[in-house]
């Protein structure tokens, strides 16, 4: 398994995160995304808006989002 990146670029980030279902709702200080569920259910996350996102923050967030250590990083090596 490819190591969880430290410092990785937003823009990257991003790309994964739409990979796995999540649209951008809205930027500025901060990155709002949402994806829908099965269900109707909707999924937010928000990242800050950093050029680089550091590890720890990374992991938070997808923990947060229910967003699996391996599932993330399937996406970010296509992205």
């Amino acid at each position: 398994m490819p190591k969880f990146p430290s410092d990785a670029p937003q823009d990257r980030v991003l790309r994964a995160m739409r990979m796995l279902g999540f649209e951008v709702v809205r930027s500025g200080n901060h990155v709002s995304l949402a994806r829908a569920e099965e269900g109707g259910a909707v999924t937010p996350m928000t990242l800050p808006g950093h050029r680089t996102l550091k590890a720890s923050t990374l992991r938070t967030v997808l923990t947060q989002s229910g967003i699996s250590r391996e599932e993330f990083l399937r996406a970010y090596e296509r992205a």
